[in-house]
């Protein structure tokens, strides 16, 4: 009724009115088909955009819409099959650096250069796999390792080929070859045998001169609850050994407990990892592991640096091991890990170095390198995406624009009958990105007046607002693409002025109680 081009009589308004009017028009010609309708209410523009509906047959129901967009975009993954190859790698490096905490001076007495710890590379590992789709049921994965340490080295290359034979299982067929051991087979299977429990079996033949050594792996797991989960496994052949744990792994934490008992090593481990709820997704872990070998404490933690990489620092302190650092670099698919072994005793200087480095090093890094560099390209990002969106928001703005020069007489009319009942009146309203905050004093306000349309929006006294982005009210559109979004409301309520700030997709209703300003204030 506001946006009929009969309601206005002035030619700019009823052209502007006509151009309005007709996209309220296509909005009622898809809710008022119950196909069009369906499919937008299921997949909203995306689904309409959809191609391949021409050939859907009408007067279906939602769940037959919904069963057909999926079958059409299971169409659309199997074309894609062929250029997805899933890439995974680990590049692992250690480093010998015992010799900054237990040098032997008289060594070096006659060296030049002897002042300087000498640090070394002493073990180099570096894995990569790839998967190819070959069908919607199988894949071939293809990958191989390259190992050395203290200057001797090997490899191996693995070709694997996977079939999902059913909704509760797969399987897999693994041929390989190395220049350190001979070739080998292996066939893998999983099956879920009950909606909590499955089971995995590793068969494995493994050729070499001294003959032929078999191998056989059995893991059985259930879901004890929601959040745990129980694991009993069984290895005969290849270092044969028994194991159970118990993972609990909740929102804000993981433990795990294992006991093993097996042939060379048999031990028992506890490990806890709390989870902080923050944007960087930062963990904090610590484990203990006691068995034959000896005894390990370790403690670290991971925090994630950019929105692909994840930082991670653990030390090990044991015996007969000494001390350790490892540090790891999650980047995507990609894995590198560089384990540091600081010295063979438990020196308490090496401990507090392994401990408080990485901390001075890492907050360093992150406020002189990391921090502006997210910072400049997150700049980027907006700005492209501002670039991108420049068009669309023009046009949002022009009809924004005009919707709030057409709603002028109804808000005229709506004010006079608020006024004579002493009811809601906005007097401001505003929307946008707000700076309240110190530490952003230099970023710029962007706002838009959104006093007309909000006051458009009031019936009986009452204006509600739901869970939802209120750049699509009518007379509003987004100021800033990307950027987080308020809405600031100054209104009056018999007689009584009000404020509230609401988040953009927050939901509103006023009058409330809440929202009044104190007069003492």
């Amino acid at each position: 009724m506001l946006y009929h081009p009969d309601k206005h009589r002035d030619p700019e308004l009823k052209t502007q009115a006509e151009r309005l009017f007709n996209l309220v028009h296509q909005a009622y010609e898809v809710l008022s088909d119950p196909q069009t309708r369906a499919i937008y209410d299921i997949y909203g523009r995306r689904g309409l955009e959809m191609e391949g509906w021409e050939v859907v047959e009408r007067k279906r129901t939602p769940a037959e819409i919904r069963e057909e967009f999926e079958r059409l975009q299971r169409e659309r993954e199997e074309r894609r099959l062929q250029q997805r190859t899933n890439p995974k790698g680990t590049i692992s490096v250690g480093i010998d650096a015992t010799d900054l905490f237990d040098r032997y001076d008289e060594e070096y007495e006659d060296v030049p250069g002897s002042s300087f710890p000498q640090i070394e590379i002493n073990k180099m590992h570096i894995s990569q796999s790839i998967e190819a789709p070959l069908t919607a049921t199988d894949t071939a994965i293809l990958s191989g390792n390259l190992s050395t340490q203290n200057g001797n080295g090997g490899g191996s290359i693995n070709f694997a080929l996977r079939r999902v034979t059913s909704a509760k299982g797969w399987g897999e067929m693994e041929f390989g070859a190395g220049d350190l051991q001979g070739p080998l087979f292996g066939l893998k299977i999983f099956r879920n045998l009950t909606p909590r429990c499955f089971i995995t079996t590793n068969c494995a033949l493994q050729f070499s001169s001294r003959g032929i050594r078999p191998g056989l792996t059995t893991v059985l797991a259930r879901n004890l609850d929601k959040n745990t989960m129980g694991y009993l496994q069984w290895r005969w052949g290849i270092q044969s050994a028994m194991n159970t744990s118990i993972v609990r792994d909740t929102k804000t934490s993981h433990f795990t407990v294992a006991l093993q008992l097996g042939i060379p090593h048999s031990f028992m481990m506890v490990s806890y990892q709390h989870k902080f709820q923050d944007e960087d997704q930062t963990r904090v872990k610590g484990s203990l592991k006691a068995g034959f070998f000896g005894t390990i404490v370790e403690y670290g933690a991971e925090r994630k640096i950019s929105r692909h990489s994840v930082l991670g620092a653990t030390v090990s302190v044991g015996v007969p091991q000494g001390v350790s650092l490892k540090i790891k670099l999650n980047r995507a698919s990609q894995t590198y890990f560089f384990p540091v072994h600081l010295t063979d005793q438990l020196l308490p200087s090496a401990v507090f170095y392994a401990t408080v480095g990485p901390l001075v090093i890492y907050f360093a890094m992150h406020r002189l390198i990391i921090k502006p560099y997210l910072r400049a390209q997150k700049e980027r990002e907006l700005e492209k995406q501002r670039e991108s969106t420049a068009s669309d928001i023009l046009q949002k703005k022009q009809e924004a624009e005009a919707a709030v020069r057409l709603m002028q007489e109804s808000v005229r009319r709506i004010i006079e009958a608020e006024e004579a009942r002493m009811g809601l009146i906005v007097v401001n309203a505003w929307y946008g990105k707000f700076v309240n905050d110190n530490s952003r004093k230099n970023e710029k306000v962007k706002v838009i007046d959104v006093t007309v349309p909000l006051q458009c929006l009031v019936k009986d006294s009452k204006l509600i607002l739901t869970e939802a982005s209120k750049a699509g009210l009518p007379g509003f559109y987004d100021p800033c693409v990307g950027e987080e979004k308020n809405l600031k409301v100054l209104y009056q309520f018999r007689g009584v002025l009000h404020q509230v700030m609401s988040a953009d997709n927050e939901a509103l209703r006023i009058p409330k109680q809440s929202h009044r300003i104190d007069a003492d204030g």
